[in-house]
């Protein structure tokens, strides 16, 4: 009986060296696998990594989930992929060659290139002026500018006038109840070179889906302007004639173009110069000596409105660089 417990105590430390353990816990033991003759038997003292015995049924890994086997899914299996799960957001070649076959409207940038170009274009501007600030005699007349563009905002030009006087009814008006008279003063025509700055440039929408487009000047010079005193104070022995005095003229105008070569034009312009205004008194000695007729000088302002039109030459031109 003594020999069966020390043989017993002799076993047991070999069967516990034969487990291993996995994070501080014994697993449990696995089931033991069948033999062919429906027995199983343990060998204890078996190193580990020894072939099993002949005849027992080798043990079949069980796959585990979402381990990457190195197999390819089958023909229809899903793999979660969007255009799996939404097949609308995949295109297909067939819609690719459709979209492909669509017009495109290719004039429409989020920055576009300068609708008219003026650099090295000749303008033409036939307008009519109207004198703003003469309540006593009206300056009307037709006018003509012509401008070439050095770039596209710096312009050289002449511009002339030529000016229809008339008396108005305020000045008659004021003469016959007033018995007063002013030193009035008329224009025959006048000449300008002219310098042109285009600082602003613009569009507008109009007309529901018409698109203007615009620009802004600004424009300076000096010149020549034939004037005369109208003959008020002794007008039985006084006639003035036209003599030519230097003028300055500044100015703002606004372009609105209706194609790359025409637009409509308007134009405050001031032509500045020094008048020399009819004598207010009459020399009782001798009347009709001419330099008895004219009195004091004064600085004179002619504001005049212009409206005409713009015509840019050549009509048609290419741009340096691509849209």
């Amino acid at each position: 009986m003594w020999l069966l417990i020390a043989a017993a105590l002799l076993v047991l430390p070999q069967a516990a060296l034969a487990q291993k353990r996995a994070g501080g816990k014994q697993p449990a033991a696995a089931a033991p696998a069948p033999s062919a003759t429906g027995s199983a038997e343990i060998e204890l003292d078996a190193p580990a990594g020894a072939p099993a015995q002949p005849g027992a049924a080798a043990a079949t890994p069980a796959a585990t989930p979402g381990a990457d086997t190195g197999t390819e899914a089958a023909p229809g299996a899903t793999g979660g992929g969007i255009c799996e799960i939404d097949p609308s957001a995949c295109p297909k070649p067939e819609d690719i060659a459709k979209a492909a076959k669509k017009n495109v409207n290719a004039e429409v940038y989020a920055v576009q290139q300068i609708y008219a170009l003026r650099t090295h274009r000749l303008e033409l501007q036939p307008y009519w002026s109207v004198a703003l600030n003469d309540q006593f005699v009206g300056h009307t007349g037709p006018g003509m500018s012509m401008n070439f563009y050095i770039t596209n905002v710096l312009a050289i030009g002449v511009n002339g006038n030529y000016y229809l006087n008339s008396d108005s009814d305020f000045n008659f008006q004021n003469r016959r109840a007033a018995h007063i008279a002013v030193p009035l003063t008329e224009y025959l025509a006048g000449g300008n070179f002219n310098f042109t700055y285009v600082p602003i440039y613009g569009k507008f929408a109009g007309f529901s889906n018409f698109i203007f487009h615009y620009d802004a000047y600004v424009v300076g010079g000096v010149g020549v302007l034939d004037t005369r005193p109208i003959a008020v104070i002794d007008p039985d022995n006084r006639n003035f004639s036209y003599k030519p005095k230097v003028d300055f003229d500044v100015g703002v105008g606004l372009r609105i173009f209706f194609n790359r070569w025409f637009a409509a034009i308007l134009e405050i312009r001031d032509y500045i110069y020094n008048e020399q205004l009819e004598n207010l008194t009459v020399s009782q000695t001798n009347p009709t000596d001419a330099s008895t007729w004219y009195g004091q000088n004064q600085l004179t302002n002619n504001i005049q409105a212009q409206l005409g039109i713009s015509i840019f030459l050549p009509t048609s031109w290419e741009y340096r660089l691509p849209k």
